[in-house]
């Protein structure tokens, strides 16, 4: 976390703990549980698959590069996802700075049949009941975003609510701390999210650091299929896409564009 100015991240997680207690409020824990419906472990085995595969993130904005898509229409970029050849599609469900909702992500479970992540910036337990009430598969854990002693709570209950957990680091200490708590999916994030800043051979440097079996996903930065190929010879098992697909008038087709090689 960054010492001086208020980092991005720093200021998304003090919205972030103002909407989840106002949410608390509005929705008591007991009645977001009762809907809730156990964990299958499809996130983590579509992810196992042989060859590297795309996780398809429907957004419609983000703090660094502003809107993306004029009207963007989730019930028909979730399925040209789907069509498209798409693993496992992420949901960015936060709201004043990526202008998400739970109700992104109830609308992508219905509308097609792949796994789902819960993309958000995750700081209470009552954020996995909800995300599992509302259909994901798999939720986000930020390491940079969480004291140990939550990252391990957090990350204990989401494998009891059955959810699959993709933990996310940006350097090596991030990275040693995941493996230390047993993570079996690590994303390793090109961007920096104290400025958002990008470097796309952040995945390449800590890949020597991976284990053998634990399933690695290179996350922002990605939009061609050069990239895919050198990682994939890398050892890494699948990548987060997003805004090279919402900007694309055919998603569909960028898709199968990034995986022809």
């Amino acid at each position: 976390m960054s010492t001086g100015a208020t980092s991005v991240l720093e200021r998304i997680l003090a919205e972030t703990r103002v909407e989840v207690a106002r949410r608390k409020r509005d929705v008591p824990l007991p009645v977001t549980s009762a809907t809730a419906r156990p964990g299958e472990r499809a996130f983590h085995a579509a992810l196992a698959r042989d060859g590297i595969g795309v996780i398809a993130e429907f957004k419609r904005r983000s703090p660094s590069a502003g809107a993306l898509r004029e009207r963007p229409e989730l019930l028909e970029i979730v399925p040209a996802y789907e069509r498209g050849g798409a693993v496992a599609v992420s949901i960015l469900t936060e709201g004043p700075n990526f202008e998400g909702s739970l109700e992104d992500l109830r609308a992508a479970r219905s509308a097609c049949d792949l796994p789902l992540l819960r993309k958000d910036f995750i700081v209470d337990p009552y954020q996995l009941h909800e995300a599992q009430a509302a259909g994901a598969d798999a939720v986000l854990l930020i390491v940079a975003a969480l004291a140990p002693a939550e990252l391990a709570a957090l990350h204990a209950l989401a494998r009891e609510l059955g959810l699959d957990i993709l933990v996310e680091v940006h350097d090596r200490a991030e990275l040693q701390a995941a493996l230390e708590l047993g993570a079996e999916i690590v994303g390793i994030n090109n961007r920096d999210l104290r400025d958002f800043s990008v470097d796309l051979l952040r995945t390449e440097r800590l890949m020597a650091e991976v284990p053998p079996g634990v399933i690695v996903v290179s996350e922002s930065g990605i939009g061609n299929p050069e990239q895919l190929l050198r990682l994939q010879e890398r050892g890494v098992q699948a990548v987060l896409v997003g805004e090279s697909l919402m900007r694309a008038e055919d998603p569909a087709a960028a898709l199968g564009e990034l995986t022809s090689f």
